[in-house]
């Protein structure tokens, strides 16, 4: 897969994708991740990104003529299977949405800043919106790297065991059971005995009731979702 990011501030991104999981999916071969400047295609000598918005009020847009230029000549060597654009009024990110971008074979984000982008970008080049919720952040930065964390973890070869993302929280619309490891026994609090009892029939019984029980309790509108695609 190959993800190409666009933004005016690219060292935001430094960290996010050099540690961890992320940086080893590249290492495989996994994943190509790219981060892109768009004041190398601002205008004029000042390489002018933003400008005032039209009909006044605070704060600056992201002008149209270097966002396109930039996604021209990304695609004129790609093609894209999604052009994505962080926006705080787009559809919220979630597990499912995750794991149909990571079919996907090369994706285009763009991360809006100030006030955002120029509509007439959103309406000419994006193919989808996505939010990670409610809230206003400073930039689409965080946004992008999120949500290539959600979408990279799910390739096949870039978990060690593969199984670990399938039962993730948000998985069928259910939150994960409770986890233990070592030690047994944390300053008089102990680890439920039915797993360490080595019987794996009834250990996936408790995890499957503690899901259930999690998700009824914790997430009501997730488990009526559950229970509607039941």
């Amino acid at each position: 897969m190959q993800i190409d990011i666009i933004t005016v501030l690219p060292s935001l991104l430094e960290g996010p994708f050099s540690d961890s999981i992320l940086k080893r999916a590249q290492q495989k071969g996994l994943v190509n991740i790219k981060v892109h400047d768009l004041r190398a295609f601002g205008l004029g000598k000042q390489k002018q990104v933003d400008d005032y918005q039209f009909g006044g009020g605070a704060g600056m847009v992201l002008m149209c003529e270097p966002l396109a230029n930039c996604i021209e000549s990304l695609q004129q060597q790609v093609t894209y299977d999604e052009i994505i654009y962080l926006t705080p009024d787009g559809k919220t990110l979630n597990q499912q949405m995750a794991n149909g971008l990571s079919l996907s074979k090369n994706i285009l984000m763009i991360c809006g800043h100030y006030k955002g982008i120029d509509q007439r970008i959103r309406d000419h080049y994006v193919t989808k919106e996505i939010s990670l919720g409610d809230f206003v952040i400073s930039g689409g930065e965080l946004a992008a790297a999120v949500l290539t964390d959600a979408i990279v973890r799910l390739i096949p070869g870039v978990l060690n065991d593969e199984t670990s993302a399938l039962t993730d929280t948000f998985q069928d619309h259910l939150l994960a059971p409770p986890v233990y490891t070592r030690p047994r026994n944390f300053k008089g609090l102990e680890v439920p005995e039915i797993l360490v009892g080595g019987n794996t029939k009834l250990i996936e019984k408790w995890r499957h009731d503690q899901t259930m029980e999690r998700t009824k309790s914790l997430r009501p509108d997730l488990y009526q979702k559950f229970s509607e695609d039941s």
